[in-house]
């Protein structure tokens, strides 16, 4: 044989072997490529929203009194009082039944008075305006179990994981990826 022939399959199969004991060394070392999802649980939270709720109501309001000290009903009914009292007995019976006729009707004049000056109302509307706050559940990621080779863990995401998360270099990938990082891997 030709001893240039056999340096060419020698160093050829020194490269064949070396190539395929580099590519299975990295074929044997690369690990799991995906980890198994074994349990994924919504993780949810409270969001109150506020809203302003706003109703009328009807206020009813005394109106002030012209005439705070009800001078004016003590005087009519001490008046009417001492007529109705004069009327009765002669004498000093008839001064002493219009003294007490003018007091009894001063003060039932006075009482009077102050009846119809609390009844004397008007009635105000009025916006009253509270804020009220509704609340819902919005779901904000997933608490995610997995295993990994024998290893089981928790990790959050923000999206479902499906069945699987990808493993790189031992380390799950939690982002999603693009179309173009899945064509280069």
């Amino acid at each position: 044989m030709d001893k240039s022939l056999m340096t060419g399959i020698v160093l050829g199969a020194a490269v064949v072997t070396a190539g395929g004991a580099v590519a299975g060394y990295q074929w044997l070392d690369r690990g799991p490529q995906f980890a198994e999802v074994l349990d994924v649980q919504p993780i949810m939270e409270t969001v109150k929203t506020p809203r302003e709720v706003c109703q009328d109501v009807t206020t009813t309001h005394t109106r002030q009194a012209k005439d705070q000290h009800k001078v004016a009903g003590t005087v009519i009914g001490a008046v009417v009082g001492g007529v109705l009292g004069s009327q009765v007995g002669s004498g000093d019976g008839r001064k002493v039944a219009t003294a007490a006729g003018a007091v009894a009707g001063g003060y039932a004049g006075n009482r009077i008075q102050n009846r119809m000056q609390q009844g004397n109302t008007y009635a105000t509307t009025q916006q009253q305006c509270e804020t009220v706050y509704d609340s819902h559940e919005k779901q904000v990621g997933f608490d995610v179990r997995y295993r990994l080779g024998e290893t089981e863990g928790k990790v959050q995401m923000d999206r479902h994981p499906g069945e699987r998360i990808p493993v790189e270099d031992g380390q799950l990938v939690l982002t999603p990826q693009t179309e173009e990082q899945s064509v280069e891997s």
